[in-house]
């Protein structure tokens, strides 16, 4: 057996240096064309035609959404050729934010593949330092014109502070704590108008809450004053699958 020399040994160091600053980029969602040689794999296109702008983004989705309530998915660009050509990169055509519970996938929701949308999700789509900081990068580095806030029915998240307000019950000592203060004033809008269905005018409330509260924001505020992002809030039915736009 041959004993690689120490220009070998240089040459192989240096490689795998490369190779790991490749895997970081990639890791961190990174935008660099396809520069890999060889045969590109084959029906690399996607189903849908590229978006360029919030109304065609608002567009896609709110079909996508229709498709899914009317049973009549297509679940598009999920297969393992499309998905070969997204290592290259990604160009999601909107941000969702939206609620940890099980019920409510973005994905299967609005009806779309791999690379088409950027989701971040929490309860009650409660928002941090980490989650604005996702979403901003997302506009600021990925070009996303469209961030929607999608709430939905019987939000347990939002039924827990609503119990929490009306018992004026004592603060758990948990990070669910947390969650009670954001959502709480939407919570008072909705006993202010005295609503009949106190969860579901507070699932409302806080939805039109943080999407007024995002538009305020870095990055976010610029690009809407721009022109190049629109933020919506919606509120999904989860006995009929189908969306509302707030």
């Amino acid at each position: 057996m041959d004993i690689p020399g120490p220009s070998t040994r240089r040459t192989a160091l240096r490689l795998g240096l490369l190779a790991g600053v490749g895997a970081f980029a990639a890791a961190c969602g990174s935008k660099t064309e396809d520069h890999t040689v060889g045969e590109a794999p084959s029906s690399a296109a996607p189903s849908e035609p590229t978006v360029t702008n919030p109304a065609e983004a608002l567009e896609r989705l709110k079909a996508g959404g229709e498709r899914f309530a009317s049973g009549g998915v297509r679940r598009p660009d999920q297969d393992t050729t499309y998905r070969a050509t997204l290592a290259a990169g990604q160009h999601p055509f909107a941000c969702i934010l939206s609620c940890v519970d099980s019920r409510v996938p973005p994905e299967i929701v609005f009806d779309q593949g791999l690379g088409d949308l950027f989701v971040t999700r929490t309860a009650g789509q409660v928002v941090d330092h980490a989650v604005l900081g996702s979403i901003q990068y997302g506009v600021a580095e990925l070009k996303i014109p469209l961030l929607v806030v999608v709430g939905h029915e019987k939000c347990g998240a939002v039924k827990a502070t609503v119990e929490a307000v009306e018992k004026n019950s004592a603060p758990s000592g948990t990070d669910i704590d947390s969650l009670v203060t954001a959502i709480k004033p939407a919570v008072t809008k909705a006993e202010e108008e005295k609503a009949t269905d106190m969860v579901d005018a507070a699932v409302r409330h806080n939805v039109s809450n943080i999407v007024a509260d995002l538009g305020t924001k870095a990055i976010l505020s610029a690009a809407v004053t721009a022109g190049t992002l629109k933020i919506v809030g919606a509120r999904y039915d989860l006995d009929t699958g189908e969306v509302e736009w707030l």
